[in-house]
């Protein structure tokens, strides 16, 4: 497999297109073609840009300055194809990380993603969930204070919506290095929240989400870390209550079909855990 050095990429990238009727956006977390209804009420739009292959210069973005953040840190756990062993496992480790690398007193997961790369495959469900070549963000302010009423302790929400809380989403590479269709990240500093922005219903079977879906805007800088390996990982923000007008609030990422992946390059799996992140 012969890689590719090169600073920066061309990529497609995949923007929202709001629904022509104007009415709400929304989309189903889990879909077949035989589900009987439209899986979504909006499209999306190809728009070519560059992206910056910072692998080396990983220091030049943070949690707080771009919305995300990379490490190296190996992990006991190493299978992941049981959800409990997870769980049990994977969900401890990354807890200890996390409250190492960010200070901060209480860190609870709320679920997890497991990605691989199936050419061809049209459901979209728990077991069988893809890279998503979509620009979004994973939460909007109402739908992260709602996950604190949903996973908490009621008698522990209103202290910890009182003080700093942020959703953090942890991204590594399974079992061999990511070439195939990367994580790009957007800068946050690049984003024009006000207008770049989209309120979006997602639709689970029990109860309603809700993201932030992103038009396309020529200012947003793209950045990713080629071939990052099982013990490289991201902190992706995805929330941030701390909002002063300089602390990243959010991170709008996709995955991209890479034109330097090397053709043998084996099929993209990922895991991403979303944690709830509070601080004293």
């Amino acid at each position: 497999m012969t890689i590719s050095n090169a600073d920066t990429v061309t990529a497609t990238l995949q923007y929202f297109v709001p629904p022509a009727d104007g009415s709400r956006p929304y989309n189903y977390i889990s879909w077949t073609p035989d589900s009987g209804y439209p899986r979504r009420n909006w499209e999306t739009e190809p728009h070519e840009l560059q992206i910056e292959n910072i692998r080396g210069k990983e220091h030049t973005v943070s949690l707080d300055t771009t919305g995300f953040q990379y490490f190296r840190r190996a992990v006991a756990h190493k299978t992941f194809e049981n959800d409990e062993v997870i769980e049990k496992e994977y969900y401890p480790q990354s807890i200890e990380l996390v409250k190492e690398l960010t200070g901060a007193s209480r860190v609870v997961p709320f679920d997890h993603t497991i990605r691989r790369r199936r050419p061809g495959e049209t459901e979209d469900t728990p077991q069988k969930r893809q890279p998503v070549p979509l620009v979004h963000i994973d939460q909007t302010p109402e739908s992260a204070t709602a996950r604190v009423h949903r996973h908490l302790p009621a008698e522990d929400v209103p202290k910890l919506l009182a003080g700093r809380f942020q959703i953090i989403n942890l991204w590594r590479p399974i079992s061999r290095p990511a070439y195939d269709w990367p994580l790009a990240l957007c800068d946050y500093r690049s984003v024009d929240r006000d207008n770049d922005l989209v309120p979006t219903t997602l639709k689970y079977p029990d109860h309603d989400g809700e993201t932030f879906s992103v038009k396309f805007n020529p200012n947003h800088k793209w950045k990713y870390v080629r071939g990052m390996e099982p013990d490289e990982f991201v902190l992706i923000k995805c929330f941030d209550s701390r909002d002063d007008g300089q602390t990243a609030t959010f991170t709008p990422h996709t995955a991209f079909q890479d034109p330097t992946t090397p053709p043998d390059a084996p099929l993209r799996e990922s895991i991403e855990l979303r944690l709830l992140v509070f601080y004293d």
